[in-house]
């Protein structure tokens, strides 16, 4: 069964937005790179995939030019880089029909952010039958506001909220959601041997 990691969103459209700041991994482009080098030292395939909102006027509108992966993250001649309009990244894509040809079985999931493209990649991933490892410490997510919670507030708002969850606890939440029904947990330091 081959194998391919999947990097999710790992773009400089992220680091555009004011919620960078409170990121929950600021060594997401290490961490990856770390998954990335034993990856191709094991023959593994890379798939990047980046997300667009044409036409958004937002950092994920690909007319502003941050689409592209954050510095220090680069494809190898050979690596396929698809770019989705959708939270996971098989609906709006040709993922599925990559992974096939290539002969994957297992996915290794990394990204941004861990509640919601990785999470959900992750999820549709298991129920078309692959074998899913997600790599928590190898995501970043941002605190998340109450759904009630006026719009405008400042991060020192958000953050103060006691109704925001914090990116901890996002985070435990998804390993808690996903382990044992659709992904193996696992960290970059098993997947890598260092």
């Amino acid at each position: 069964m081959q194998t391919a990691l999947v990097v999710i969103d790992v773009q400089e459209s992220f680091r555009r937005r004011p919620d960078w700041a409170s990121v929950s991994n600021p060594q997401i482009v290490k961490q990856v790179g770390r998954l990335v080098d034993a990856a191709r030292e094991k023959g593994q395939l890379v798939v990047w995939v980046l997300h667009s909102d044409p036409g958004s006027g937002t950092v994920f509108d690909p007319a502003l030019g941050f689409v592209r992966l954050i510095e220090g993250l680069e494809p190898a001649a050979g690596e396929p880089v698809v770019t989705k309009t959708s939270h996971n990244a098989f609906t709006t894509t040709n993922l599925q029909q990559l992974l096939t040809r290539h002969g994957v079985g297992e996915l290794v999931i990394s990204g941004i952010r861990t509640e919601q493209c990785c999470e959900t990649t992750a999820r549709v991933g298991s129920d078309l039958g692959y074998d899913v490892v997600f790599v928590t410490d190898a995501t970043a997510t941002h605190p998340v506001e109450h759904r009630d919670a006026p719009a405008g507030r400042s991060r020192e708002e958000i953050l103060a909220d006691p109704r925001t969850l914090s990116a901890r606890e996002i985070t435990a939440r998804t390993e808690y959601a996903l382990a044992g029904r659709f992904a193996r947990i696992a960290t970059v330091e098993e997947l890598t041997g260092s």
